[in-house]
């Protein structure tokens, strides 16, 4: 644009006044980014229409007509330098870098970085615009390996980290920066991740240099002394877990093993640390431990030698199978797997479907792997009604058990995967079905809206289950619900922000992306619209609540009978110390702090019950009991 036309548009808007320079910067040919539709190319300035025409390549909006005005707070202009302009203007440059030179493209990148810096999300945003999602992760994975070697690049230690360019003449070998940093650090823990990494870097130039590069040398000059120091951390340390002197352990055996010197008789030994450990304590272990594949394998390799005979190490994997967490769940049954015992697996996973003791781990690896061949034996024989039972048992049991409001993962692969709840239901009949469902109504691991969701996939399937959702929420909606004042008082505050800021904020982003016309294709106007929705819902979800709300200062509890207001010490089963519960409103749910809302399946069982008194709890088909130990007024035990 212009110097007439920018004049125009200030005196017209004078607010814009301070961004003079950025309406400069939007000249026909000018690269951009947009937040919403990605990389563009300003076209032209249509002055009859006072509109930008832009080309945004990245959302395939062309010709897209924007208001300057607007386009200041939403546009960015990007230099020449920038790497996605770049792409454009040096097509063949930067895709020769892309296949042969990853660790240069980098460089390029941060080149056009303030100060040579960039965070590893900033980094990794501008990969994925550049080279597309799926191509990007393998790429970075080997991009990041190259990078790890080059002297110019300054590697982030933590993920949240930065990747910095440094200047000519400053740059530092990475096995010198790596060695320098052993040797300053006092700390065991840092000397043993050093020193891994001073091994890998080793083994890796051996690999290109055959051994001769003048970085094997340098590192293996400092061999013996690294070696020396680790050993005698290790021997010392007082501070260091099982877990991380394992890690050690393995670290300072591979550095024994490049001198090709025997390992056995170094203390600690992997055996003396494992045979150590209790089964509570070997399970703590795994989850301590570096969580890569090749350490997660070793460590059952480890298991294995150290107890010969197969029942031992079978019996010793399976515990393990059983309490296992993330990756180390699909490692544990490959072990078991390719060690020849898919039928003791198959076992016992039907063991554990049995008797509803199966992990939320091990439920997630089931669900991932139902449709393997690898794993059809093991698996298909579980797909049934009784796996979706065991799996909203998990869910509302985590729920009751969590000590934050942090996700829950499997409830999150329940909701996200759409087939899975009809594959389960297969095998079932209406009366099963419906059971199951009245399970999830009563589930606590669920947002309202997510359950619905799920409950949708049950009607699907048997339409008559809709009567059943209808008579839950005809219950509801006419249910006095009993609340503390400060619960209601929150809620009261939600709906006055809703209606004050939530809603006039919406309806001023739905104005302003009118202007942009185009209704069909103005994705700003169709967030807004779908924000408007959800927060619309939200808000007569919240009306009727208050309306339904009897507030209470819980004084009208009793001392000889559990109501609302009350706090129990309730025993379970099989358990060793009771635990104390604080039984208060509908609203007042608070696991940090052993709050239990009267809403929930095992606060509905003890209202009205004495001390001395059982209750039983049969949440997805799996019977809990509880003894009463004491009860006493929430009220009194808050002075």
């Amino acid at each position: 644009m212009n110097n007439e036309v920018i004049e125009q548009l200030l005196d017209k808007n004078p607010n814009l006044r301070t961004r003079r320079e950025a309406l400069e910067a939007m000249v026909p040919g000018a690269y951009c980014m947009h937040a919403s539709w990605g990389f563009g190319q300003i076209r032209q300035y249509d002055a009859g229409a006072n509109r930008l025409v832009i080309d945004f390549f990245e959302s395939g909006k062309l010709g897209h007509p924007m208001a300057p005005e607007f386009c200041v707070d939403k546009l960015r202009i990007l230099s020449p330098d920038n790497i996605l302009v770049r792409q454009r203007t040096e097509p063949k440059k930067i895709e020769e870098l892309v296949k042969n030179d990853r660790a240069g493209l980098v460089r390029e990148i941060l080149k056009a970085a303030v100060n040579g810096t960039m965070s590893t999300v900033e980094l990794e945003t501008t990969l994925i615009k550049l080279l597309g999602p799926v191509k990007m992760k393998k790429w970075w994975a080997e991009a990041k390996k190259e990078l790890s070697r080059d002297p110019a690049v300054a590697v982030p230690a933590k993920k949240d980290g930065a990747y910095v360019l440094r200047a000519e003449g400053d740059e530092v070998k990475p096995e010198d920066e790596i060695l320098e940093e052993y040797y300053l650090n006092k700390n065991p823990r840092k000397k043993i991740e050093l020193a891994e990494k001073l091994f890998v870097s080793l083994s890796k130039e051996i690999e290109t240099s055959a051994g001769e590069g003048e970085s094997v040398k340098r590192i293996e000059s400092d061999l013996h002394k690294i070696f020396d120091e680790l050993t005698a951390a290790l021997k010392t340390a007082r501070t260091l877990t099982k877990a991380e002197i394992l890690h050690g352990v393995w670290v300072r055996n591979d550095l024994c093993r490049h001198f090709k010197e025997s390992v056995e008789s170094l203390e600690p030994t992997r055996s003396s640390i494992i045979l150590s450990c209790s089964k509570d304590e070997l399970n703590t272990l795994a989850g301590e431990i570096p969580q890569s594949p090749a350490y997660l394998k070793r460590l059952l390799s480890n298991v294995k030698e150290v107890y010969p005979e197969d029942v031992q190490w079978q019996e010793v994997v399976i515990e393990l199978l059983r309490k296992s967490t993330g990756k180390f769940t699909a490692e544990c049954v490959n072990f078991l797997v390719e060690n020849d015992c898919s039928k003791l697996v198959a076992a016992k996973l039907n063991d554990w479907l049995d008797s509803q003791s199966l992990e939320s781990s091990v439920l997630i690896w089931v669900i991932k792997n139902r449709d393997s061949k690898k794993y059809a034996k093991i698996v298909k024989p579980m797909v049934t009604h009784r796996l979706l039972a065991a799996i909203l048992y998990a869910i509302d049991r985590e729920a009751l058990l969590a000590t934050t409001n942090r996700r829950i993962p499997l409830g999150e692969v329940l909701s996200e995967d759409s087939e899975l709840i009809s594959d389960l239901l297969d095998d079932a009949n209406f009366e099963i079905a419906r059971d199951l469902a009245q399970s999830l109504l009563l589930n606590q691991g669920f947002e309202p809206l997510t359950k619905k969701s799920l409950l949708a996939r049950f009607i699907k399937l048997y339409p008559k289950i809709q009567a059943l959702i209808d008579k839950e929420a005809q219950a509801e909606a006419s249910e006095q619900l009993v609340v503390s004042k400060g619960s209601y008082e929150k809620l009261q505050k939600e709906l006055h922000e809703i209606i004050k800021v939530k809603l006039p904020a919406i309806k001023e982003a739905i104005n302003i992306a009118k202007e942009h016309g185009d209704l069909k294709e103005n994705s700003e106007y169709k967030m807004a619209k779908q924000d408007q929705t959800t927060t619309m819902a939200r808000k007569a979800q919240v009306e009727t609540d208050l309306a339904r709300a009897r507030v209470t200062d819980f004084t009208d509890a009793v001392k000889d009978l559990i109501s609302v207001g009350s706090v129990v010490e309730v025993l379970q089963a099989g358990a060793k110390k009771p635990v104390r519960y604080s039984i208060l409103g509908a609203w007042d749910s608070d696991p940090d702090k052993n709050v239990l809302s009267y809403k929930t399946p095992l606060a509905q069982q003890l209202l009205g019950k004495k001390v001395g008194s059982t209750v039983e709890t049969d949440i997805g088909g799996n019977k809990e009991t509880w003894t009463v130990k004491s009860i006493a007024r929430w009220v009194d035990e808050q002075h």
